[in-house]
């Protein structure tokens, strides 16, 4: 095809579903309503640390209004890892366990004909706990003496998930010969990822034994997984389906809500919507992982850097969920960033009896590098060297490799990155000042730090991303996509590939996004893999649409497909005659008799 003037790829075009969520019409789980629909809440552990010895629910069943209670009594015991990652992998968790691990762990769970009726149920069920010892801090909970939290999921040793370690070169040798050794500790708190929309699920079970869970999911299809899995459903009777997200950030990744209301609408035959609240989705769901990172640097006195060994302790939180990748991305790039030979990486996720940790925007480089990138600046001063040409000298370049296997980097370019960001800030004018306001009474901070981060999975997973397109008579389409808009423009960016391609304006593309009975397969919107492998994805299902339509038109224009091009919602031939989308359609199906419709699936390792 001959090259097309590019109208949407670049231009500023308003994110998808801009005008349902500026006038209130987008649906979110949390305003679905569905006939006979009830109401659930859960009751949360007070204890860090406890085996629930007896648990009597008879008053709640008992208040009028009560349709259902479920605990570890009544629902099923299977193992499951909530993180879609490492499905079966350290399989801790179960949808309610005879032993809670931390102060918001799952105890029980009421389905109500109100939300307020369920909240009183609540208060009603007895629960007699047996404590149990508790760690809270991940270094002392690898103690010999430490209690072992779990007795399932195949851990390494006690409460240590998986030793992570790489490295390169000789680290110790190298650290002997340097100049000057840095050594610090940094500490990193958990957060919470506080997205606007709280974690919510809305489960239909049928008579036909369907389950369908509508829930906010970065993960679709790992979560109808795993809901087969616990139910012991094939998965051609799990449908999950996302009616939009507001906010995820990595939140929104792991089975939390959905196994509840799953379980409560089995047990009652009804519809069944479970909303937490602020302070529930704080407590009992996810934040990014707290750690303690011990870093050495060695250095020549002239700034570069000939060796770098840091150790991890990674607060994993009560359960395993998908602990171990946020840590063996965090070894990955801990060797991608500096021309150091010499590096190593020592990483412990340990179990404590705290809040889950789990994937948050970064997934392990913003502890990574803010303990790098603080110990970097340590050094500059204690050398007398500017940041700037502390980082220069030692980042990798354009030719640089991973010194674990000498694979290269692909054109690494973090010095450009870093001159770029320099001009644009004014660097040399802003160190002046903060020089001239060295004995003022404000003083004035710069700052230079360097990060890396990947996109996709390729290496560690098979990363793909299924779409399918389908012409409409009037030369509309419709994009299925797995895929789903949570702020960051995916599935946008996914119709600006499309309608670029085949010449038609964004309005004319209309989106089924997020559900397994109705869209293909994908690994998930993680990984900040949403322009890269599903970008690429919705490239080439429009790739293939176009030479289907091009065929077509190429034989209504008597012209070779390949010299046409697509603008103004027609195909065009190199003379100026042109047929449009609609009239190609048409005539498709009346004279093949043929559907133009198609499907792609496009994996990370094809761009390699």
């Amino acid at each position: 095809m001959p090259d097309q003037q590019q109208n949407y790829i670049g231009a500023n075009i308003p994110i998808a579903q801009a005008a349902l969520k500026a006038t209130g019409q987008m649906m979110y789980t949390a305003d679905m309503k569905l006939p006979h629909m009830l109401h659930a809440k859960v009751l949360f552990s007070p204890r860090p640390h406890a085996r629930i010895v007896k648990i009597d629910t008879s008053r709640a069943e008992a208040l009028p209004g009560v349709r259902a209670v479920i605990s570890h009594l009544n629902t099923p015991n299977r193992y499951y890892n909530s993180c879609g990652e490492v499905l079966n992998e350290f399989m801790t968790e179960q949808l309610f366990s005879p032993v809670v691990r931390y102060v918001g762990d799952k105890v029980a769970a009421v389905a109500a004909d109100t939300e307020k009726i369920a909240e009183a149920a609540l208060k009603l069920i007895d629960v007699t706990y047996e404590d149990l010892p508790a760690n809270y801090d991940p270094e002392r909970a690898l103690d010999e003496s430490a209690y072992v939290i779990h007795d399932h999921g195949e851990l390494e040793k006690g409460n240590l998930i998986l030793t992570v370690a790489q490295s390169s070169g000789d680290v110790d040798v190298a650290m002997a010969k340097a100049d000057r050794i840095f050594s610090d500790v940094y500490e990193c708190p958990a957060i919470h990822h506080g997205a606007m929309e709280t974690h919510a699920a809305l489960a239909v079970y049928d008579a036909e034994g369907m389950l369908t869970v509508y829930t906010p999911s970065q993960d679709t299809f790992a979560k109808r997984r795993n809901l087969a899995t616990i139910f012991d459903l094939p998965m051609s009777k799990v449908r999950v389906s996302v009616p939009a997200i507001g906010g995820a950030f990595g939140g929104k990744i792991d089975l939390i809500t959905e196994p509840i209301a799953a379980a409560l609408a089995i047990k009652t035959g009804r519809p069944v919507r479970l909303v937490y609240n602020r302070t529930e989705d704080i407590c009992s769901t996810r934040n990014r992982h707290a750690m303690r990172l011990y870093l050495r640097t060695g250095v020549m006195n002239d700034g570069t850097i000939v060796a770098e060994d840091m150790r991890a302790f990674v607060n994993a939180g009560a359960y395993a969920s998908g602990t171990t990748s946020v840590v063996w991305a965090m070894c990955g790039r801990l060797f991608k960033v500096h021309q150091c030979p010499n590096v190593r990486f020592v990483g412990y996720p340990v179990i404590t009896n705290t809040t889950i940790g789990g994937p948050m925007r970064g997934f392990g480089s913003p502890q990574l590098f803010f303990a790098q990138q603080r110990q970097m600046n340590t050094i500059a001063k204690a050398l007398g060297i500017d940041m700037l040409e502390l980082q220069r000298k030692n980042l990798t370049t354009q030719q640089g490799a991973d010194p674990r296997n000498q694979l290269p980097h692909g054109n690494a370019r973090p010095i450009d990155c870093l001159n770029r960001a320099a001009e644009r800030i004014g660097y040399a004018d802003a160190c002046r000042e903060q020089q001239e306001s060295a004995n003022g009474r404000f003083r004035i901070g710069v700052g230079v730090g360097v990060g890396a981060h990947g996109n996709g999975m390729y290496g560690v997973k098979a990363d793909i991303t299924g779409l399918m397109l389908k012409m409409n008579c009037d030369g509309t389409c419709v994009l299925f996509t797995p895929s789903n808009e949570m702020g960051n423009s995916s599935v946008t960016l996914q119709k600006q590939m499309v309608a670029e391609t085949l010449g038609m304006p964004l309005s004319d593309i209309d989106c089924v996004e997020a559900d397994t009975r109705l869209t293909p397969y994908q690994l998930g919107d993680y990984s900040s893999r949403g322009t890269f492998v599903s970008g690429h994805g919705a490239l080439k299902i429009a790739t293939s649409m176009q030479a289907l339509l091009a065929e077509v038109a190429g034989r209504m224009l008597d012209a070779q497909a390949d010299s046409l091009r697509f603008a103004d919602r027609a195909a065009i031939a190199p003379d100026g005659r042109r047929v449009t989308l609609e009239e190609i359609v048409l005539y498709s199906r009346d004279h093949d008799q043929k559907e133009l419709l198609g499907a792609e699936s496009f994996a990370s390792q094809a761009a390699v």
